[in-house]
């Protein structure tokens, strides 16, 4: 069983920065995609950000050129870095890894963005 665990949220003012930050147990990571996801109050869990096991990443538009995402691979952690963050970024952001047919989800970090 895979555990991955989410830190780094918190709050912030607009324009102002977070890193987030995902650990994940095992052996798997190195050759698992990982991704960021998020959910606002009253809304859909959204899509934000992957990073495949070899680097490819992939962004929501609503994030392109604000935040970054990577992976450290001996360490078994995946990071969210974010710029210029707005109000409507406020959301519980969620890491999964994904290995094989298997998904695992962290249990979420609270970002809050002040206006």
């Amino acid at each position: 069983q895979v555990q991955v665990v989410e830190s780094g949220g918190g709050l912030v003012q607009a324009g102002g920065s977070l890193r987030l930050s995902c650990a994940a147990s095992g052996s798997i990571f190195s050759t698992s995609g990982m991704g960021w996801y998020r959910q606002a109050p009253g809304k859909q869990r959204e899509l934000v950000s992957t990073i495949s096991s070899g680097g490819y990443t992939a962004y929501a538009e609503s994030v392109k050129g604000r935040f970054t995402i990577s992976r450290d691979n001996v360490k078994n952690t995946g990071h969210l870095q974010m710029n210029s963050l707005k109000p409507e970024d406020t959301a519980v952001y969620y890491c999964n890894v994904l290995a094989g047919r298997n998904v695992y989800w962290g249990q979420g970090t609270q970002v809050t963005v002040s206006s």
